[in-house]
């Protein structure tokens, strides 16, 4: 692998070139070596073919969690033929270590913020993808031939396949780390994708919009990667097989875009405290390796700012009498139908728009407390939730 540097809006960066999974496993291990109190190389598990499901956590103290810092993730390449978002996620590491004392808000975000980056959800698809390829489906399924997309569990249809290795892997991982905002990065068109996917069945031909209890946070979450991006905001990706495709805004509703059933942003919305969107990142699904700097550029600020929101909304701890942490607390804002729980310390953490609201919390053994907040248009720091 070269060592070659090129100059990226400023920033020294190792040659772009695909990565693969000796290369990228090398690649993450130099920066744990590179920057050993920033970031914590870590695995969730193995592919069906033993291939490590790598994830660098970045941040101080990066492998353990603090109790009120926010957990946030990006993971990419789940279908092994969409190949942009697993290089973005490299340089995006690489960055945000070299950048570290160095950019203020490199340095505050990785001060506030605990960031986990899995390059490749699905390793053994990529080892047979073809670069160039920008349609067809070969190694966009895992080595049991089976879409990772579709293997979630599901709420209007049973899920008939055996949960794959990497799924299984990816949903525990969900519940032993407290995320609060998450990106999956796909790739065939440009578009920021939101909540829910799912539509019952008999609607599934109408592009029918599925609305979630947090429709308007999604649609600020999506905008707020989609107006970083260099063209995502103009909502006219010109893909050449679908050149008069439009997204208004270069948002989408999943289920207008088209409806899926056992997807992973629904999943971890409905199971989790975790909010997620998908990124689809470009028209090409695996394009040739001269124009990943395009893409660097299209996408490094949006990737940067999408992790800022995390820390939008309000956060906290739930305690007893005594100040010890309450696990498992539920936190119901204005009635929503989305819950969020306290995680072990006691600490939650819920995204939301400025606004005034009504904030329930309640757990086992205790009466419920009912409080009046107001999260202000400019909170005191974009690294702190109220």
């Amino acid at each position: 692998m070269s060592n070659v540097m090129i100059q990226a809006d400023g920033v020294q960066l190792p040659e772009f070139e695909y990565h693969n999974y000796n290369e990228m496993l090398e690649f993450l291990e130099k920066l744990n070596h590179q920057y050993p109190s920033l970031c914590h190389l870590y695995d969730i598990g193995t592919s069906v073919q033993g291939r490590r499901l790598l994830v660098l956590a970045i941040g101080i103290q990066p492998n353990q969690h603090l109790p009120g810092r926010p957990e946030f993730k990006y993971v990419a390449n789940m279908h092994g033929n969409e190949a942009v978002g697993r290089e973005m996620l490299l340089h995006l590491a690489k960055h945000l270590l070299s950048q570290y004392s160095i950019n203020r808000d490199v340095t505050q975000l990785l001060n506030s913020t605990r960031i986990h980056m899995m390059p490749s959800m699905n390793p053994d698809g990529f080892e047979v993808a073809v670069q160039g390829h920008c349609t067809g489906t070969q190694g966009r399924y895992n080595a049991n031939y089976k879409d990772l997309n579709r293997n979630f569990g599901d709420r209007y249809l049973k899920r008939k396949e055996p949960i794959q290795a990497e799924t299984r892997a990816v949903m525990e991982w969900s519940r032993k780390i407290p995320f609060v905002l998450s990106a999956n990065l796909h790739g065939g068109t440009v578009v920021a994708s939101y909540p829910y996917d799912g539509v019952q069945l008999h609607l599934i031909h109408e592009r029918t919009y599925s609305r979630s209890p947090d429709d308007d946070i999604f649609i600020h979450l999506s905008k707020v990667y989609a107006n970083h991006h260099h063209i995502m905001h103009y909502g006219q990706p010109n893909c050449s097989d679908n050149p008069h495709q439009q997204f208004p805004h270069g948002i989408v509703n999943g289920a207008v875009f088209y409806p899926i059933f056992g997807g992973m942003q629904d999943y971890m919305y409905l199971n989790s405290n975790c909010m997620e969107i998908t990124l689809e990142l470009s028209c090409c699904k695996y394009p040739k390796s001269q124009q990943l700097p395009q893409f660097w550029r299209q996408n490094h600020r949006a990737l940067i700012e999408y992790i800022k929101a995390v820390h939008g909304g309000i956060k906290g701890f739930v305690t007893d009498r005594r100040g010890k942490g309450i696990a498992n607390a539920a936190i119901q804002v204005n009635r929503r139908g989305h819950i969020v729980r306290t995680h072990h310390s006691g600490d939650y953490w819920r995204i939301l728009l400025p606004g005034k609201y009504s904030v329930t919390v309640s757990a086992d053994g205790y009466p419920p407390i009912t409080k009046s907040i107001v999260v202000p248009h400019q909170q005191s720091s974009q690294f702190s939730a109220m």
